[in-house]
């Protein structure tokens, strides 16, 4: 058992409290209400797994509620029944998305004069070119930008 800020008397409380099957939360609002502490959910989890209380096998099989409010369901029935996507259990049909073909996009009717970035001026255009493969030169159309 390592040392900690727990109280003796809070530690012995915790193991009651655990064996009575008390849920950590639970055990925390007792110790506080007890003692006049402020311990957390967590700070209980904590301490009994320092001392060797925590207990793996404490959830029994039980999903989390989910955020809703609805009532956890055991753990081997949720595993029986099969998902339903949400469009279909709203009657809705099931969108499909077809994807485009990519456009290829280079400066369109002329010949791209394929300088460095570095000598670019203002107003030219910067279309790269290249850098595909390994060791290539990345280049730019140069041309004067075109409105639009």
């Amino acid at each position: 058992m390592q040392p900690s800020n727990w109280a003796p008397e809070h530690s012995g409380a915790l193991r009651e409290f655990l064996l009575r099957g008390m849920s950590y939360s639970a055990i925390a609002a007792a110790i506080n209400a007890k003692f006049g502490t402020s311990y957390t959910r967590n700070a209980a989890i904590g301490r009994s797994k320092r001392m060797g209380l925590a207990a793996s096998d404490r959830s029994g099989g039980w999903l989390k509620p989910s955020p809703r409010g609805k009532t956890p369901k055991r753990l081997e029935e949720s595993l029986q029944k099969p998902r339903v996507p949400r469009s279909e259990r709203r009657g809705e049909s099931a969108q499909v998305h077809v994807r485009a073909k990519p456009v290829k996009l280079r400066c369109v009717g002329i010949k791209p004069r394929l300088l460095p970035l570095i000598e670019l001026a203002d107003g030219d255009c910067r279309y790269p070119y290249g850098g595909d493969r390994d060791g290539e030169a990345i280049t730019v159309c140069r041309y004067p930008r075109l409105k639009g």
